[in-house]
C-alpha cells in the first residue's frame, strides 16, 4: 500500500519509517526543508534508538522518500497525519496549525483515499475537519490516537497490545483494515469522537494518577512514612491492581499529558460542565517540579554558591528532547537561587540553559559536588556506586526522586534522598 505520512517530527519520523519496515511504499511530507533534507539522509530530527538505522534500511530499499511538497500525496491510499500538535508555555496547543497543514493536502488526495489523523487535536477537530473536505471526491476520516513514547517508540509501534480508530464510514474501516491490522490485530474500532475522547482521556488519567501519587507522597515525608510501602499496598488492593500509575516521583512533564488535561479543560468550559478536579491537576504539578529545589532549601537554606550536579537534562531516558524536563526546570531554578548547578547528560550536547555548564562526564559533573539530583533515569546511572560519590564529591548528598539508584538508599556513607521519605 501506498501510504503519505504528513508531519515528520518524533511521531512522523517513527510511523513513516516502521511503515516501511512492513513493506508499504512511504513517503513522508513536511513543510520544514531542513527536516526533509535530514531524514533524506537518513537522520532523524531528535535523538530516538534504532530510528535512524530504521531509516537507512527504508531508504535502501527505496520504499521510503521524504518531500516539502503536498502533492506528494497523490496515489496514496491513506494520508497520515503524524504532526506533533505545538503548544505554547500554557499547554495551549496550535490546532490551527495541524488543520492549515491537513488543509494543504486536501486538494491533491485520491478519490476513495482515507485522511487518518493521529496529531494530539482537540476533541471536535474531526468533525472540523469533515466540513473541510473537497467536494467531487470522496475522502474517508478516521481517527487514530497516538500511543509512542520517547526512547521506546519503534517498539511501541511495532509491538502495539492494541491500535484505537475511529471512522466516520464503514467503507473507511474496510479501507484501513489491511495496514492497521499489519501493525496489530486487535483495533478497537469506534466513532471519530470517542476515539479523539479517548485520547484526552487516557494521558488525563495518567496525569490525574502522578498527581494523586506525588500529593500523598509528600504528606509521607511530613508524617514519617514511606511512599513505596504505600504504593505496594495500594497495588495490592485488586481495585487498583499492580499495573496501576501510582509510583510517586518527579512531576510529569514534556508537555504530552498537560496539552490533554487542558483540551479537556477547554471542552468543559465550552460546555459549562466545570471539571475542577482536572482543572486542579496542573497547578498541583508545577508545585510538585519545585521538589528538588524546596528539599535542597530544607536542607541548606540558602543555596547561593552551592555546586550541584544535575545527573541527566532529557525529558526521558532514550531521547535528547529537553523540553519541560525536570533536568532543565532545577537548572533553571538553581541558576535563580545564585547556586552552581553543572549537568551531565550522555545524549545532550548543547547546554538548553543559559549560564549552565555540561560535564563532559559523570564524574566531572560529580567532582567537587555538594548535592548530586538524579534528573534523568539514564541506564548508565545505574552504575554509579558509594565509592564513586564519595571520590568526586564533596559532600555525598544525593536526591533522587524516582528512585532510579535506589541501591543507594541503604549506603551509609550518603544522605540519600527520595519523594516520599523523611529528608
Amino acid at each position: 500500500m501506498k501510504i503519505a505520512v504528513q508531519g515528520l517530527w518524533h511521531l512522523g519520523s517513527v510511523t513513516a519509517a516502521c511503515l516501511a519496515k512492513l513493506g508499504h511504499d512511504v513517503v513522508g511530507i513536511d513543510p520544514d526543508a531542513k527536516v526533509v533534507a535530514d531524514l533524506s539522509n537518513a537522520k532523524a530530527p531528535l535523538f530516538e534508538p534504532g530510528l535512524d538505522d530504521l531509516l537507512a534500511e527504508g531508504l535502501a530499499a527505496q520504499r521510503l522518500a521524504f518531500s516539502t511538497d503536498p502533492k506528494a500525496v497523490k496515489g496514496s491510499a491513506v494520508v497520515w497525519v503524524t504532526f506533533d500538535t505545538p503548544v505554547d508555555d500554557d499547554d495551549n496547543a496550535d490546532v490551527d496549525y495541524v488543520v492549515r497543514q491537513i488543509e494543504g493536502v486536501l486538494p491533491h488526495m485520491d478519490d476513495k483515499s482515507v485522511l487518518l489523523i493521529s496529531s494530539q487535536l482537540s476533541a471536535g477537530t474531526a468533525t472540523r475537519l469533515e466540513g473541510m473536505l473537497p467536494k467531487g471526491k470522496t475522502i474517508g476520516l478516521a481517527v487514530s490516537p497516538e500511543n509512542l513514547r520517547l526512547g521506546k517508540a519503534i517498539d511501541v509501534f511495532m509491538q502495539s497490545e492494541r491500535i484505537i480508530v475511529g471512522t466516520q464510514a464503514p467503507w473507511v474501516k474496510d479501507a484501513l483494515e489491511p495496514m492497521i491490522a499489519g501493525v496489530c490485530p486487535n483495533i478497537l474500532w469506534m466513532s471519530c469522537a470517542s476515539a479523539e475522547m479517548v485520547k484526552h482521556a487516557l494521558n488525563s488519567f495518567l496525569a490525574v494518577s502522578v498527581t494523586f501519587a506525588n500529593e500523598v507522597a509528600v504528606l509521607c515525608e511530613r508524617i514519617g512514612a514511606d511512599a513505596a510501602d504505600v504504593e505496594r499496598a495500594l497495588k495490592a488492593e485488586p481495585r487498583i491492581g499492580p499495573k496501576a500509575y501510582i509510583r510517586p516521583g518527579s512531576a510529569f512533564a514534556g508537555g504530552t499529558l498537560a496539552r490533554d488535561i487542558a483540551f479537556l479543560g477547554q471542552l468543559a468550559d465550552q460546555f459549562g460542565t466545570g471539571a475542577a478536579m482536572l482543572k486542579s491537576v496542573p497547578g498541583s504539578n508545577n508545585a510538585h517540579r519545585q521538589w528538588p529545589i524546596k528539599t535542597l532549601e530544607h536542607l541548606w537554606g540558602d543555596l547561593a554558591g552551592r555546586r550541584v550536579a544535575i545527573l541527566g537534562l532529557a525529558y526521558k531516558p532514550g531521547t535528547d528532547a529537553v523540553r519541560r524536563s525536570l533536568g532543565v526546570e532545577l537548572a533553571r531554578g538553581l541558576i535563580a537561587a545564585k547556586a552552581r548547578p553543572v549537568a551531565y547528560d550522555p545524549k545532550v550536547s548543547t547546554s538548553p540553559v543559559s549560564g549552565l555548564i555540561l560535564a563532559s562526564s559523570l564524574a566531572d559533573a560529580l567532582q567537587g559536588a555538594e548535592a548530586a539530583v538524579v534528573a534523568t533515569a539514564w541506564p548508565e546511572f545505574k552504575d554509579l556506586s558509594e565509592g564513586m560519590l564519595l571520590a568526586g564529591m564533596e559532600t555525598p548528598l544525593l536526591l533522587d526522586p524516582d528512585r532510579h539508584l535506589g541501591h543507594l538508599a541503604s549506603a551509609k556513607s550518603i544522605r540519600y534522598v527520595t519523594i516520599g521519605t523523611p529528608a
